[in-house]
């Protein structure tokens, strides 16, 4: 879902009495909208609760949030989370730098990626 619109719901939610923290990944537009409690993983977007299959990271990010939900000190706290994508920095430069990659390298990731959306899906009818 789209950083800008959970931002502002959870306004709307905060305004009407219900607390919220915002697990997110696009730092600049969370803040932007001015939200009181925000949880930052330094993650591609669409990773927002931890790592893809990842239980452990998706806990850690999940009660870090809770945390977050109970302890911050004042409107407008960000926390950043521990974890890292990877050791290495240069995902930032790479993901989903088109330019870099072959035609082939292309449509085999779109191929990954559809696989991923079609388990996604299969867990998501069975439950």
């Amino acid at each position: 879902m789209c950083h800008q619109t959970v931002s502002l719901a959870a306004r709307h939610l905060e305004t009407n009495g219900i607390a919220t923290v915002i697990m997110g990944c696009a730092k600049d537009i969370v803040e932007h909208c001015g939200v009181p409690r925000f949880l930052f993983s330094d993650f591609p977007l669409g990773n927002s609760a931890g790592r893809p299959f990842d239980v452990e990271s998706q806990r850690q990010t999940l009660e870090l949030a809770l945390r977050v939900l109970e302890s911050a000190p004042a409107a407008r706290t960000t926390v950043q989370s521990p974890l890292r994508w990877s050791e290495d920095a240069a995902w930032k430069r790479d993901y989903n730098d088109l330019s870099r990659l072959s035609p082939d390298e292309i449509a085999e990731r779109r191929k990954e990626f559809e696989v991923v959306k079609s388990v996604a899906r299969a867990r998501r009818e069975e439950s």
